[in-house]
């Protein structure tokens, strides 16, 4: 079993992103600029957010954080998101989910510059990931993708098992894994709360992806020796062992599953870094093609 280190590589892509920045400060050029708009006290999505303004500083970045309160107006929300879409020192940003029940996720997505959506959500960029045209891609999806590519995993011609069909992870990912291309060519099937039979259906997975927010879900049970899994779940779980009395906890039971899998990823370390690296490199990329 080989546990696949979402730290390591998302510290080698950081260091490769910093490399770029110095290069387009010698030529001259403007610093990347990734804003964020955070509602609410959010635990997770505090941690989250904060590990983003992180990023930025080390690999050069600027960096914006715009606070609301939960109880923002909609229409507060979508003035900020119309003056950051306005603002030509800001190259990417990304409206942090969940947003509150009175707030219509759809309508905030829908209102961000598509060239600005480094978080890969608006329609205009999701359309074009699904023919294959250049896109900002979706963050979590592009980062295990880059995780499969490192790690040499081979996906052609796999039968691929997704847990989740979120717009967000499952459906994206879902796309991405059957396109032609490498990683690609698997045959994906894509698993909900209606699908019968999960456990036979995640026996017949060479790869595995769990993505539906329940801790431990996916159990030693329901995977078939020789498997690949990727952990996406990052739930906080209650923990008497831990000074913030929480720990994060996968979708994976990882004591059940890890021993029977060829490659796994870990919770914490796996995707999460990588997720954040995505939107360092959209965020880059959205800064190059200004070309200023």
């Amino acid at each position: 079993m080989i546990l696949i280190d979402g730290k390591k590589v998302s510290a080698e892509l950081k260091s490769a992103i910093r490399d770029e920045v110095t290069q387009r400060s010698i030529l001259g050029l403007k610093q990347p600029h990734l804003a964020a708009i955070l509602v609410g006290n959010d635990g997770g999505s505090e941690t989250y957010v904060a590990a983003k303004v992180k990023d930025c500083h080390e690999v050069g970045f600027q960096s914006t954080l715009i606070r609301f309160s939960d109880n923002v107006a909609q229409s507060e929300l979508m003035d900020a998101i119309d003056k950051l879409n306005r603002d030509p020192s800001v190259d990417g940003f990304i409206v942090q989910l969940p947003l509150p029940r009175h707030i219509n996720e759809n309508s905030i997505i829908e209102a961000i510059d598509p060239s600005k959506d480094v978080d890969g959500f608006h329609p205009l960029n999701i359309g074009k990931m699904a023919l294959g045209l250049p896109s900002y891609l979706p963050a979590t999806p592009s980062g295990i993708l880059q995780l499969i590519d490192y790690y040499k995993i081979e996906t052609s011609g796999r039968h691929c098992v997704i847990i989740g069909r979120s717009n967000i992870v499952g459906t994206p990912l879902s796309i991405l894994l059957s396109r032609k291309s490498s990683p690609g060519n698997c045959t994906v099937t894509l698993c909900h709360s209606q699908t019968k039979g999960l456990k036979e259906i995640c026996l017949q997975a060479d790869i595995l992806i769990a993505a539906l927010g329940k801790p431990a879900f996916l159990t030693g049970d329901m995977v078939k020796q020789g498997a690949v899994i990727i952990d996406v779940g990052t739930t906080r779980v209650p923990s008497l062992t831990t000074k913030s009395g929480f720990r994060l906890s996968g979708d994976v039971n990882f004591e059940e599953a890890a021993p029977k899998c060829s490659f796994i990823t870990p919770v914490p370390g796996g995707v999460g870094p990588m997720t954040r690296i995505v939107l360092l490199q959209n965020t880059l990329k959205a800064a190059g093609e200004k070309r200023r």
